[in-house]
This record gives structure tokens, sequence and C-alpha cells, in this order.
């Protein structure tokens, strides 16, 4: 018999993921967060609901304690792509993340510059990085790329998304 969780626990369960996959899938950015977290915590940690078709301009970390900018990433459900970038934009190394393994999950290093893809409908991540958030300084965006929401992102998304059709290996390119 399942019970109500009491206030001081989290349940992190199917329910939760249908209901945070849901409001990406309404959402016009195709992607929705559940923060475990207020936004002053020391550690933030939260899940992160994708859509295909979500677009996440490419960025980087960086916080003012060296080595405090890495970024977890584990892969609760369905599939993501994960693509590291260089400095002037071009894809260096490409990484399908899926719940079904066998790469679960990575965590990146502070200043690496990527970007994810939904590969499937509903995938669900589960983020961890440093905080305290302040939106402001969160992410290092790189110049060069589509504001979200424009018709140039949901190209550039396409693009991304279709270096993972076909492709199984680590690290492709």
């Amino acid at each position: 018999m399942e019970s109500a969780a009491p206030s001081h626990l989290q349940r992190i369960d199917q329910a939760l993921f249908n209901t945070v996959a849901a409001g990406a899938g309404a959402s016009p950015r195709r992607r929705l967060n559940h923060n475990f977290h207020a936004p002053t915590d020391r550690v933030q940690r939260f899940l992160n609901a994708m859509q295909p078709g979500t677009y996440v301009r490419p960025h980087r970390h960086r916080r003012g304690t060296p080595g405090a900018g890495f970024e977890c990433f584990l892969v609760l459900q369905g599939e993501v792509g994960l693509l590291l970038l260089d400095g002037a934009g071009r894809v260096q190394a490409c990484e399908r993340i899926s719940a079904g393994g066998p790469l679960f999950g990575i965590e990146l290093a502070e200043g690496v510059i990527h970007t994810l893809v939904a590969l499937s409908a509903d995938a669900v991540l589960m983020e961890i990085k440093q905080g305290p958030y302040e939106p402001a300084t969160d992410k290092d965006f790189l110049a060069g790329f589509p504001m979200e929401g424009t018709e140039a992102a949901a190209s550039q998304e396409q693009a991304w998304r279709a270096l993972f059709e076909d492709r199984r290996g680590p690290g492709f390119p």
C-alpha cells in the first residue's frame, strides 16, 4: 500500500516524470524543469523534461570558484544527445545518453561548451550543478547561435538531432 510522501521527501517516480514531460509538451520551449532546490541552495538539483524540437542554445558554465562550473546529467527516461562544441561553434563530439544505456550520464567540467537535443519523446534528465542559481550569470552563451523561438533555432536543432540518426558509437562525428 502506497501512502502520500511526508513533506520532507520528494518522490522521483513515474507520476512525476509524466507530469513534467506533459508540461514540456505543452510548453512553447518543448522543455520544463522541476526543481528540487531553492534558488539560493549551493547545489542545484532538478529534472529537465525535454521533447524533440527543444532548442538549447550552446553555452558553458563558469563560476567564481575554479571547478565549480561542472554540470552532471543523468538520463532517467528516454534518450538525449549531448553535443560538445569548440569556441567557433563546430561540433567536436556527440554522446548519446539513454536511460536504457549503455551510457546513462555524463559530468562535464567547467567551461565545456555544450548543447542538448531530445532524441525521444518525454526524455527526462536529472541535472546537478553548483549553485546558487543566478539567472544573469548561470550560462555563458556561445556567440553566433540563434535565440530561442526563432526559425533559425528550429533549423539548428533539427541539424543537430540529425547527427544522431543511425549513429550509435561513442564520441562521433
